[in-house]
């Protein structure tokens, strides 16, 4: 029986909060959205979002951005990579990871998948051999965490630095650690489908004095970076604030006042996601064809996204499945597809980074489907979209054994 079709629209966020709006119009009403526009006396916006998310996130200093690529761009300047310099990172990432690393000046080295869909720890300590890379920029893309006590030891023996990019797991934790605590430093996005919401954004987080002071001037502060919320000691500024490019990459006060009200319902937020994902997940399991990633109990995710593999689909299948949760109103993205469609491409369309060849994630991928789960739906509309999903692969499932 065909299960009813699902209206609700995969794209569609919750409104922004009063207390955001009253933010953001109060700003609008004194004209001054610029970082560094401010009363003697006040404190900015951005620089009250900056101590307010350090806080939160437990580390001692961060800087607010123009968004989660300008955040590893300034991470990865500020560590100082050399022109044409090789850095290591996930091969099932975003377009915007490879892009950072380019814009910053370096040569993205992509490192295999697992079906699990974390980065694999063998081909990391093959690659960090062959490569001599001083770097890791570890994507925890989709909000998969690989063991990161594992990828630390492994990290410590070959003098790799890890920066991680934490898009999709801000308030996640691996056995009670926040994710973005691991590394030198870590870059977070404050983009409309992430966790939280100004349109576009991004936070930058590190311990390290000298390398936030360089990342601080970098961002535009000019010699005013006494007027950030997180900041190290300005001695750290002696040389930065000769060194450092001006990439005018800090997030204006208008953004930084609709996000810091959000840092109060985060990890209720986190919950809700929690709730709706179990939801589709339930449905799925039953599916012989589906196979989720591995969770292991270490990991606490964020579930505002979920992703499933139709091992051996076939590209001519995954189309058609694709149409068919279309037609039932469920929107699937297929990162098997060759071509890049709207956010999802792989490394075979990214024509800025060398060609390289990556089997295992090439085969993972062509199996990998991935799912929005926004705050708007219920948790009974993602009962309804497991159950279409499901309904899905068992009519194709049942259409491969006719064939």
């Amino acid at each position: 029986m065909v299960p009813p079709p699902f209206r609700g629209v995969f794209t569609q966020q919750e409104p922004i909060d009063e207390a955001s709006i009253a933010g953001a119009v109060a700003v609008l009403r004194s004209g001054r959205l610029h970082r560094y526009n401010v009363l003697p006396g006040e404190v900015s916006e951005a620089a009250l979002l900056e101590r307010e998310y350090a806080a939160w996130q437990g580390s001692r200093y961060c800087l607010a951005c123009a968004s989660g690529g300008q955040a590893m761009q300034l991470a990865l300047r500020a560590f100082g990579l050399a022109a044409g310099e090789p850095v290591l990172t996930n091969a099932f990432t975003l377009a915007p990871v490879p892009g950072a690393i380019v814009a910053a000046g370096g040569r993205p080295v992509f490192v295999e998948t697992t079906a699990d869909l974390v980065i694999d720890l063998d081909d990391l300590a093959r690659k960090a051999g062959e490569s001599g890379s001083r770097l890791l920029l570890l994507s925890h893309m989709r909000g998969h965490l690989v063991d990161m006590e594992a990828l630390g030891r492994l990290l410590a023996e070959r003098g790799v630095t890890l920066i991680e990019d934490c898009a999709h797991t801000m308030g996640a934790r691996w056995k009670g650690r926040r994710s973005g605590s691991f590394g030198l430093a870590a870059c977070f996005s404050a983009q409309t489908y992430k966790h939280i919401n100004s349109g576009e954004g991004g936070l930058l987080v590190s311990d390290d004095a000298a390398l936030m002071a360089r990342a601080i001037v970098s961002s535009g502060s000019y010699m005013l970076y006494d007027r950030h919320g997180a900041a190290p000691e300005l001695d750290q500024f002696a040389a930065a604030r000769l060194e450092s490019p001006n990439l005018s990459a800090r997030m204006d006060n208008l953004r930084a006042a609709i996000l810091r009200p959000q840092l109060a319902a985060l990890d209720r937020n986190i919950d809700r996601w929690n709730e709706r994902y179990a939801a589709v997940a339930h449905e799925l399991e039953r599916v012989q064809a589906i196979r989720l990633p591995a969770r292991p109990s270490a990991e606490s995710f964020v579930g505002s996204s979920i992703q499933f593999l139709v091992p051996g689909i076939g590209a001519e299948t995954a189309r058609r499945f694709v149409a068919a949760n279309a037609a039932l109103g469920v929107e699937l993205k297929w990162f098997g597809d060759p071509e890049p469609r709207g956010y999802t491409s792989t490394h075979l369309s990214w024509r800025f980074v060398d060609p390289q060849v990556l089997p295992a994630t090439d085969r993972i991928l062509s199996d990998v489907f991935d799912m929005r789960i926004p705050l708007t739906f219920s948790v009974g509309d993602c009962t309804q979209i497991g159950q279409i999903i499901a309904h899905c692969a068992g009519e194709l499932g049942a259409a491969a054994m006719a064939g």
